[in-house]
């Protein structure tokens, strides 16, 4: 029996790899090999997490290799090759699974490279001779070798549930992620994922067996990585029931889902489940049609636009767009964004296009002039339709959308000064990106504070003469934070304390004291809720999952 390591580097510290769980389970429940998994993030020392795989002295480690973690899983192997030379080095996942050849005549560190879908090969290869195993790429003196491709799993119901009991009742604050299926029958150009056209489904009885996991465990968010959830209506729908059947306000599934596939009867159902219970990536991407033609992607925009309406009451929405396709300008690009940002959903996902290996799209660089990064995360730099200043540009409102409406923190000043001095939303987020690199804002970080005197500085250079009633929106907006420690300067609080004295004896709180630390008073010179221009006197009173308002 050897002593292996899987050795996962993800993005961030709250995210879980999914693939290290299925094979580790995978190979213990077909063999009697034991499998550790060793799980940081890039964000860590790589000096610690050399050494912390050091003092585990694996005979074989095995590295989940993506375009987060690629350079840094490079940097690592390298060192961990001198310090332990007898160890085989392993590597797996998709920036490794497409030009295995080059990566291993380049790195003499790597031993192998597992190419595709990792458990069945991740067994084999510990368990018989290497020569007799397929979707292994591996040395005979100075040739690399590979046998074939392993062909997938059908039955997915054999891999595991690949979480621990004691890993769901321990795991904090950090996302889960599961999947019910593989593949994907779409052909878009760009995804990695068009790869493997079949679609593959864990059964829905495994599924839900699986799910029940999660909610007794209290889990707070679940990821489904299944590529588009909602493919076959009577399984989707079946697990959705069920879901609802069995629903918990601790836990929040998150679905990719194309909005465009839902009837009515679909619809009427989302319409009963209750808020922010499921979560919805809708990947929207262009609104552009001769866009959708080169990429091999149909949204029919206005069965999506309507079903999103239809739904975005209860259930939590974000949407995707993708800058730097073929034939996508700037200003189609405008027609995009606008299109996808006025639908008001929680969040807007602008991502930049990522020329990934054994994709459509790497193979038509020369036919659209593309320009991109020759490292991860391949991002295009340029094509023949959008230039890198303007890519550049769209970076500055990447950054400012995410504070000003991602962050969900200014809904009631943002819609106001995009609805009373601009033509779309786009031409606000180019004009505040602006400012923000004249001001050289986009070099330094910034606390939530200060984001909102940004605006406020913003809206008076601007001269717009209605600043009294943006400011009355902004302190709303405020407000809604919670509790204020301090105001910033343009915050003039005008709230009657004998009023507010009055009105928290009338609380339900066990004492004055928590009382004045849950909820606040305001006078408001306009009355933002009711849109109205009168004064009016608003109690905010701040529970654990939400900030109730109330007039008094």
């Amino acid at each position: 029996m050897k002593k292996v390591l899987l050795a996962a580097i993800n993005s961030k510290y709250i995210h879980t790899n999914l693939a290290v769980r299925y094979i580790k389970r995978y190979v213990e429940e077909y063999s009697t090999e034991q499998i550790d998994i060793y799980e940081t993030s890039i964000n860590n020392n790589m000096s610690e997490v050399i050494r912390e795989i050091y003092d585990r002295a694996p005979e074989v480690v095995i590295f989940s290799t993506y375009i987060w973690n690629k350079e840094y899983v490079f940097k690592v192997i390298r060192e961990v090759k001198k310090i332990l030379p007898e160890t085989k080095i392993v590597l797996g996942g998709p920036e490794v699974s497409y030009d295995s050849v080059s990566i291993m005549n380049k790195r003499s560190e790597i031993d192998y490279i597992i190419s595709g879908e990792g458990e069945r090969s991740v067994l084999h290869f510990l368990t018989k001779n290497v020569d007799e195993v397929m979707g292994v790429y591996y040395r005979r003196g100075s040739e690399v070798m590979y046998n074939g491709a392993q062909p997938p799993i059908e039955n997915l119901d054999e891999i595991p549930f690949p979480y621990s009991i004691d890993e769901l009742k321990n795991n904090g604050t950090k996302i889960l992620y599961y999947e019910s299926s593989r593949g994907c029958p779409f052909a878009c150009s760009y995804c990695m994922s068009s790869i493997e056209r079949s679609v593959r489904y864990f059964s829905s009885e495994r599924t839900k067996e699986d799910l029940k996991k999660f909610l007794d465990s209290g889990i707070k968010l679940v990821k489904f990585v299944d590529r588009t959830f909602n493919l076959k209506k009577e399984r989707y729908m079946d697990i959705w029931k069920y879901l609802l059947s069995v629903y918990s306000e601790d836990t929040t599934f998150h679905f990719e889902i194309s909005a465009d596939l839902f009837d009515d009867e679909v619809i009427e159902f989302l319409k009963s489940v209750p808020k922010d219970y499921f979560q919805f990536e809708i990947g929207v991407q262009t609104s552009n049609k001769k866009t959708m033609e080169a990429i091999k992607r149909k949204n029919k925009l206005e069965k999506l636009e309507h079903n999103v309406a239809r739904i975005k009451n209860n259930i939590h929405l974000h949407l995707d767009l993708i800058a730097g396709l073929p034939h996508e300008d700037y200003d189609t690009f405008k027609k995009s964004f606008n299109y996808v940002h006025d639908m008001y959903p929680e969040m807007v996902q602008l991502g930049f296009l990522k020329i990934l290996k054994g994709t459509q799209i790497s193979t038509e660089v020369e036919k659209y002039g593309y320009k991109y990064m020759e490292f991860p995360p391949y991002e295009v730099l340029s094509n023949k339709f959008i230039s890198y200043r303007e890519i550049s540009m769209l970076k500055d409102i990447e950054e400012v959308l995410d504070y000003y409406y991602n962050s969900e923190k200014f809904e009631k000043s943002l819609k106001y000064i995009i609805n009373n001095h601009y033509e779309s939303s786009f031409e606000f987020y180019e004009e505040i990106a602006d400012y923000f690199r004249g001001k050289g804002y986009f070099q330094i970080a910034h606390k939530q504070a200060a984001i909102f005197n940004h605006f406020y500085d913003f809206y008076r250079e601007k001269g717009y003469l209605d600043i009294d009633i943006f400011v009355e929106h902004l302190k709303f907006d405020y407000l809604l934070m919670g509790k204020p420690g301090s105001y910033p300067y343009w915050f003039e609080s005008k709230k009657d304390k004998e009023k507010y004295s009055r009105v928290i004896e009338k609380l339900d709180f066990k004492s004055t004291r928590e009382a004045h630390k849950k909820s606040e008073i305001e006078r408001f010179n306009y009355d933002v809720p009711g849109n109205k221009a009168s004064a009016v006197d608003l109690l905010f009173i701040y529970d654990e999952s939400e900030v109730k308002i109330q007039e008094c």
